[in-house]
């Protein structure tokens, strides 16, 4: 409560001291609601760190490897843990293996909420894996010390993932590392994009990492329910800004699509974008049972998919096909995607 209201205080204060020099500045000096967004949450940040005195993301971020890591030339095994920043509280973790002459021996990507003293938790399906991190050592263990085996679920060969790592100082050495799950780099006007999705079952982690962006290059993350199949970037609203699309299909028979997007706000930040669940709307969804294409077409976003009848098995869907096409908006509270028009074909 002090650090909300310290934080309103401040905010005050800014507004004030803007108001005096209000006639003096020119339009384009006032910041964006999108710097104003940026530069509060920084802010809070700050004071949240200063106020509970806990381990910020910025002191437990970088990466960690295990001790074959030094001796990585003559043969030795090795395993990294990179850990990154994804909010204020939040970080994302991916642990990967030497893979150039066997298989990799461990591999576990997931989302870590830091709790207290450096002590970061990720609940992997019912299971707490603590990642406890001090000046120069990451140790991970299970929330049980009596459930440290749920940790070789992860790796082969006899192998766990419980153990304590040293943090590197120098950039990590990835040349004996194969990339593994979904990986897509896109660029457009200036600001790219490192896209990774992990395929490590039914439910996996995407990662959007920008790059080129003038106040916050933070990477997202998202647990998403299926595969990364595509991903594009085009400037959908033509504003000097590029938006990237990210396209997941559930797993299962019934394919089920979805998207991720973001869209970029004058080349400073980045905002997902809100796209509206395909059963609000009756027009569209009648026949709908998944098996969904997506593309990017010029400036407008195209979805496709089989209309089903009602006496239709799954792999065979008789009433054509439906292309949904949507334009890009600015809404009260993000960027959002609206109808624009619905296409039917015939079956052929």
């Amino acid at each position: 409560m002090i650090g909300k209201n310290l934080l309103f205080v401040v905010l005050i204060i800014f507004y004030l001291a803007g108001c005096d020099q209000t006639s003096s500045r020119k339009s384009e000096d006032i910041p964006s609601n999108e710097e104003l967004e940026a530069q509060t949450r920084n802010l809070q940040d700050t004071m949240t760190d200063q106020e509970t005195g806990k381990y910020t993301t910025e002191n437990i971020e970088g990466n960690y490897v295990s001790e074959g890591y030094l001796k990585r030339q003559e043969g030795y095994d090795w395993v990294a843990v990179s850990v990154t920043s994804i909010g204020t509280r939040e970080v994302y973790i991916r642990i990967r293996s030497r893979a150039d002459r066997k298989k990799p021996t461990c591999t576990f990507e997931g989302i870590g909420t830091i709790e207290n003293n450096g002590v970061m938790k990720v609940d992997f399906d019912g299971n707490n894996i603590l990642f406890i991190s001090d000046e120069d050592n990451l140790r991970i263990t299970a929330d049980n010390k009596d459930q440290e085996d749920f940790l070789m679920y992860f790796c082969s060969g006899g192998g766990n993932l419980a153990g304590t790592y040293k943090k590197l100082e120098e950039p990590l050495n990835e040349k004996q590392l194969k990339p593994s799950g979904f990986n897509k780099s896109l660029s457009l006007q200036g600001v790219a994009f490192k896209i990774h999705a992990s395929e490590q079952g039914s439910i996996n982690i995407l990662t959007v990492q920008p790059s080129g962006l003038e106040i916050d290059n933070r990477m997202v993350a998202h647990k998403i329910d299926g595969n990364v199949t595509d991903a594009e970037i085009e400037d959908l609203n033509s504003d000097g800004s590029p938006e990237v699309l990210v396209y997941i299909t559930s797993a299962g028979s019934g394919s089920y699509g979805s998207v991720i997007g973001y869209s970029v706000n004058n080349r400073k930040s980045m905002s997902q974008i809100y796209f509206p669940p395909i059963s609000d709307n009756p027009e569209i969804s009648e026949g709908y049972m998944g098996h969904d294409e997506f593309a990017i077409i010029e400036t407008t976003f195209a979805r496709r998919f089989p209309i089903y009848k009602e006496s239709d098995t799954n792999i065979n869907p008789s009433g054509g096909i439906r292309q949904v096409q949507y334009k890009l908006h600015d809404g009260e509270a993000s960027r959002v995607f609206k109808l624009d028009k619905v296409v039917e074909f015939p079956k052929q």
